[in-house]
């Protein structure tokens, strides 16, 4: 498993990784463009370059020679960084793909002196949460936002 950082050339083959990566979730979890529409599996090109815009780093997991997954690393606040979009191809999950890229996020803010690593999932998405737990993750609050049709849970990994 080879990790390698994104660049803007690379917008395209990101977008088609997260939107791919999350149709299952978007199918379990009821999730439409209606009641939705900014849920990953519709991520494109230009919602990446935003991401660019706004500083977000975009690392990819090569297998072989093909990207098979990607996450965003953001740090909004001098001692906090955020893994977003943790997005693994259906086809190439089980093999260690997402395991090794949010290891590449903690290591990657303990070399920028971050002392937590913070994400938000989807609350009732018990699978991913444990899997977040058995890496070291602590759940913490759960949110409801007017423009979600889901409830957050923020979980997090103290450095």
């Amino acid at each position: 498993m080879k990790i390698t950082k994104a660049n803007l050339q690379q917008a395209d083959q990101i977008a088609f990784i997260i939107s791919e990566s999350n149709k299952d979730v978007a199918k379990k979890f009821n999730l439409t463009r209606e009641n939705n529409p900014k849920h990953p599996s519709f991520y494109n090109k230009e919602w990446v370059l935003s991401d660019f815009d706004r500083g977000e780093e975009y690392f990819l997991a090569e297998d072989g020679g093909i990207s098979v997954g990607c996450v965003a690393f953001e740090q909004p606040e001098k001692d906090i960084a955020y893994l977003n979009r943790l997005s693994v191809l259906p086809e190439y999950r089980h093999r260690g793909a997402g395991a090794s890229l949010v290891k590449f996020i903690i290591d990657h803010s303990r070399s920028k002196h971050i002392k937590v690593v913070s994400i938000g999932t989807i609350a009732a998405h018990k699978v991913l949460k444990s899997w977040y737990v058995n890496l070291g993750f602590i759940e913490g609050e759960t949110a409801s936002f007017d423009h979600l049709p889901f409830d957050v849970t923020y979980m997090r990994f103290k450095l």
